[in-house]
């Protein structure tokens, strides 16, 4: 038979037999992915009435020894029958024939062979160790080829940065999480979702690079749920700005980073890491059960983000169950018992698995660590150093090659502005050219206007030896001949004057082309080539930026059928005493969430309120949304809230919860 497996970012395929364990296959799940925290995941499938069901990984040993006894008792029983049957066979047949051979009684062999065991009768097969209830195939999962299993995270640590220790599982979690928040499981106020998205963009395509992130870069991205787009009037191109622009903030963070990061803040939603189950109470009264690292919490039914109710794993010392009866004891034996009921007996074994499992780790916390994981965390911290000197050598060479990038920048700035400047001398050179083009007009006009005012002289000259010889000349005579000289020595003194101006600005042309010149010569005498020097200190630059630098599972309850008398009408009790001190502090008191004590998550979460307040659709607000607003109102958070549920003894808070 065919199996897959997905984890949260492949698909495993794997050919089991009829004998393989839950055990066996988790184990090679584990082996493939080189996942060593094995004590957070479990294998998860679907049964035949739809819920999501946890596959059962191992049987307690005391279990196996006297399943084994049995056997071996009853083996030894019916051999013993079968003894005493052939003897007494024996004692008739030796009786009857004694009349014939009384004195040949020998003591030979009955039937021609001793009785003994048959092999068959004393022989375990290879998987003896292994109940049916073990087996892969005899899980109730929804028949199909392949049979479908999920590997997930089925406990969550109290604090992700403190306990996660490998990068698969980091990467397993974030991923877990993330979809779990995308998909509207876990619920996440918006400006919170946007802070994610950005770390979730950094954490899968690293620093933000304006050349190779284009806009439309992020569009086939999940990024937001769906319950966030729809309640702001805010395009796709809107989002992927806000989103982006918080993306550059986180420039230098490693992946791995990132999606610790994320999980820092997402482990402060009120709704994750809670396994909920469906509850009443004596009363009748419909509520929600939920489970989780720091203890169980009552919630109503048409709120699951603040539970009412809560009790530390610390103030608890034995659970059990009877049918559909859920039974939790108090370790104040003043106090009664904390009792609710179960929809279906197959609740309270998943209500019980994972109290066990959650108090397990809870109290695993509180202890030395075991030497698998001190070798883990050692390998874990060689790791991390190892990593950061590779990343301060790469932070090193892009430091180098941006100081390259950044000398030639500034040499193509300079080639370039050199380029300018001779295009623009080149410019001015054409300009003095034809300057002196019009010049040498100017000069050729100014010369035929001289030319013309030396005729008029020699006119006016020649006139006036005329006026000289003709002094007897009639007085009419000469008044026109004096006339005339008048008009001549006008048009002399009007020629006279436009060669005066001509000359005038031919002069200031003359002196202006001769300025030109100068300071054209002067600029080509600055417009050397660069050093060599230049050329050495940038390739020196771009080589050293272009060079490469130098166990663990937690304890289950047995889902042992043979114990189920009745199946889920059964009537057999299921108790589990926790060795629990009582003098464990609640970690919930001195927690407080990221946002609390980072003044910067603080300003950026405000921040991001702010502007999607300007395009938020009030029609679209959720209940959980009116809900998170009026618990912001009240400044409670998930751990105010928390300390707040716990206060009091135990005996009020059974009292309240009865009530409810």
């Amino acid at each position: 038979m065919n199996v897959r497996v997905t984890t949260m970012d492949a698909e495993l395929e794997f050919a089991i037999q009829q004998g393989t364990t839950g055990k066996q296959l988790f184990d090679q799940v584990v082996k493939t992915i080189g996942l060593r925290e094995v004590w957070f995941f479990g294998l998860q499938y679907t049964d035949s009435k739809g819920d999501n069901t946890w596959i059962k990984l191992y049987k307690k040993p005391e279990n196996v020894i006297c399943k084994h006894m049995k056997k071996i008792g009853k083996i030894i029983k019916r051999n013993i029958e079968q003894h005493q049957h052939r003897l007494l066979s024996s004692s008739l047949t030796s009786s009857s024939s004694s009349s014939n051979d009384g004195s040949s009684m020998n003591g030979s062999k009955v039937g021609g062979q001793r009785p003994s065991m048959s092999a068959s009768s004393n022989t375990l097969d290879g998987d003896s160790d292994s109940d049916e209830d073990d087996l892969v195939m005899s899980q109730d999962v929804q028949k199909g080829d392949p049979l479908l299993f999920k590997f997930r995270a089925k406990f969550y640590p109290e604090d992700v940065a403190e306990e996660l220790i490998q990068d698969i599982t980091l990467r397993l979690f974030y991923l877990q999480v993330k979809n779990a928040i995308l998909s509207d499981e876990i619920y996440c106020p918006p400006e919170t979702s946007v802070l994610l998205a950005s770390y979730a963009v950094q954490a899968r395509h690293g620093d933000y690079n304006k050349g190779t992130h284009v806009p439309g870069f992020l569009a086939k991205d999940r990024l937001l749920p769906q319950r966030v787009i729809d309640q702001h009037k805010m395009s796709k191109d809107e989002w992927e700005n806000s989103i982006t622009t918080w993306w550059q903030e986180h420039r230098g963070l490693l992946r791995e980073d990132a999606m610790m990061e994320y999980l820092k803040i997402a482990q402060d939603l009120e709704m994750y890491g809670v396994n909920y189950f469906e509850i009443r109470n004596k009363k009748g009264t419909e509520l929600w059960l939920g489970v989780d690292a720091l203890g169980l919490n009552i919630y109503e039914k048409e709120d699951r983000l603040t539970p009412k109710i809560g009790f530390p794993w610390s103030e608890i010392r034995n659970i059990s169950f009877n049918d559909r009866k859920f039974i939790i004891k108090p370790i104040d034996k003043k106090a009664p018992d904390f009792v609710f009921f179960a929809p279906r007996v197959r609740i309270n074994k998943r209500i019980l698995a994972l109290c066990m499992g959650n108090h397990e780790l809870y109290m695993r916390r509180r202890k030395p660590d075991t030497i698998d994981v001190q070798q883990m965390k050692a390998q874990a911290r060689d790791e991390k150093n190892a990593k950061q000197q590779e990343r301060e050598k790469l932070q090193l060479a892009l430091a180098a090659r941006e100081r390259a990038e950044k000398k030639q920048q500034e040499y193509e700035d300079r080639l370039r502005s050199m380029q300018e400047e001779m295009e623009r001398k080149q410019a001015n050179l054409s300009e003095a050219q034809d300057t002196i083009r019009r010049l040498q007009e100017q000069l050729n006009q100014v010369q035929a206007a001289k030319e013309e005012l030396e005729q008029r002289q020699n006119e006016l000259h020649e006139m006036m030896q005329r006026l000289e010889e003709t002094k007897n000349m009639e007085a009419t005579e000469r008044a026109k001949l004096e006339e005339e000289i008048r008009v001549k020595q006008l048009e002399m003194q009007k020629i006279q004057e436009e060669v005066t101006l001509k000359d005038s600005e031919t002069k200031r042309l003359h002196e202006e082309v001769e300025e030109a010149i100068r300071k054209q010569v002067a600029k080509c005498s600055v417009c050397i080539a660069p050093s060599p020097f230049f050329f050495n200190e940038a390739a020196a630059a771009l080589q050293a930026a272009t060079t490469t630098p130098k166990h663990h599972h937690v304890e289950e309850e047995e889902e042992n059928e043979e114990e189920l008398i009745n199946g889920e009408n059964g009537t057999q009790d299921f108790s589990k005493d926790f060795d629990t001190d009582e003098h464990i502090k609640d970690p919930v008191e001195e927690r407080r969430t990221l946002a609390e004590r980072n003044e910067r998550l603080q300003d950026q979460l405000k921040a991001l309120k702010q502007d999607l307040a300007l395009s938020r659709d009030d029609t679209m607000e959720t209940p959980n949304d009116k809900i998170h607003r009026e618990n912001v109102r009240q400044g409670r958070d998930k751990y105010k809230t928390l300390r707040e549920i716990r206060k009091g003894n135990t005996k009020r808070r059974v009292d309240q919860f009865e009530n409810m």
